[in-house]
């Protein structure tokens, strides 16, 4: 017998099996090849924990451990719609304004009309898809280059926020159901109920993976692969919820802070769904196809500009989701509600976890990783007491540096064959 496979018999079939040497084996074998996906984003998320760890005891407190997902969170939804666009090789510059629209009108029949949150929410979630609809029939029908209708929607957008607002107008929110999505926390036991439900999804979803494969006589992951990443998130996902579920408020008697973010399970749902329709979906497929080579994607029969507006649609969508969520997290929404570096850092964390700028690579768990590098930098560097300027620079070589690799690991995948 091969010490690289491994033979099984399932219903009269043999099925060849890789062993856990030979699986790993491959999958360096497929970095050195240039397909690195999200590692690099993941080994600098590492090292920048490290980094902050050992600088600054606040860094690795759980207050701060909490705060980085309800910091972050605004930029990962709005990369992960980004994610949709850049798989077709395009681009949305309005991503940040198109969420400080949906935002505001959320905010404005919230406070000044006097409306409920399950009207509110949903108004600014049908505005971003209105606003991705608008943008794809321009882009897909009209023939205008995304980056020409997005800039136009940067600069429009932008004065449509001013309109909402009243100019220099803040807007308070104190509905408690939309302050509390990015602010409050789940209860500790449902915080533990997260917790089994995440490692019982994971693990059913890995198990029947393999049996699925091995009963359709395909090859699949080792048991010995698939064991570890179930163990892997099981100890993760037990660390943390113990660090979240411990008492972080620095005065308990008047304000108790326990259990996981309200925002994290609202993460998992959207990384679930679009994760799934990517990459269990002809939809899906039909995405990757077209970033790959639009015109063979033409000759295939797939409907090539439904797909390009479809992208702007969901990208608007996850930008309005991002717009609620930012608002929630500032109780307001003013003239600079996705403004400012918005847009910036979540093209950044889509590129930086590993998604490429020229099209048909990408995953929604890269937009998760980047998301999170971004907030990393932003909260260590503020620990520190680095100045805005020193932030920016830091980040934008981050930047300079994923686009690079995403360059040359392009470049080696195509001399390898890999592509």
């Amino acid at each position: 017998m091969s010490t690289a496979t491994t033979t099984t018999t399932v219903g009269g079939l043999k099925v060849v099996k890789p062993t856990v040497q030979s699986h790993i084996r491959d999958y360096f074998g497929r970095v050195r090849g240039g397909d690195l996906g999200s590692l690099p984003a993941v080994l600098g998320l590492v090292l920048l924990c490290v980094i902050f760890g050992v600088t600054t005891d606040t860094f690795t407190s759980t207050l701060n451990i909490a705060n980085l997902f309800n910091q972050g969170a605004s930029g990962i939804f709005i990369a992960m719609g980004l994610v949709f666009v850049l798989l077709l090789g395009e681009i949305d510059l309005s991503a940040g304004y198109a969420s400080g629209v949906a935002g505001a009108v959320m905010a404005v029949l919230l406070t000044n009309h006097g409306m409920s949150w399950y009207v509110a929410i949903p108004a600014a979630l049908v505005t971003g898809l209105l606003i991705g609809f608008l943008l794809g029939f321009l882009v897909a029908k009209v023939g205008i280059p995304s980056f020409v209708v997005t800039l136009a929607g940067f600069l429009g957008f932008q004065g449509v926020l001013l309109l909402l607002v009243k100019g220099g107008t803040n807007i308070s929110v104190r509905d408690k159901f939309t302050v509390a999505l990015n602010n409050n926390n789940l209860s500790v036991t449902w915080s533990w109920v997260l917790a089994a439900v995440i490692i019982i999804a994971f693990a059913g979803v890995q198990l029947n993976n393999a049996r699925s494969r091995l009963s359709r006589g395909l090859v699949s992951d080792p048991w010995g692969i698939i064991a570890m990443r179930i163990v892997g998130l099981t100890v993760v996902t037990i660390v943390f919820t113990l660090l979240l579920t411990q008492e972080r408020a620095i005065n308990p008697a008047i304000n108790s802070l326990k259990g996981v973010p309200i925002v994290v399970p609202i993460i998992g749902f959207f990384y679930v769904l679009w994760t799934f329709i990517l990459g269990r979906t002809s939809y899906g497929r039909h995405i990757y196809a077209v970033g790959g080579n639009t015109e063979a994607a033409r000759r295939a029969g797939i409907p090539v500009d439904r797909i390009r507006i479809s992208v702007f649609v969901l990208c608007s969508f996850m930008a309005a989701v991002g717009g609620i969520i930012q608002v929630s997290r500032a109780a307001s929404v003013d003239p600079n509600t996705g403004g400012s570096n918005v847009l910036l850092y979540a093209v950044a964390a889509a590129v930086i976890g590993g998604t490429s700028l020229f099209g048909g690579k990408g995953k929604i768990v890269h937009a998760v990783v980047g998301g999170f590098v971004i907030a990393v930098i932003n909260n260590g560097m503020i620990l520190l007491e680095f100045s805005d300027g020193v932030r920016y620079v830091v980040t934008g070589i981050i930047l300079l540096v994923a686009a690079s690799v995403d360059a040359l690991s392009r470049r080696r995948a195509a001399a390898t064959g890999n592509r």
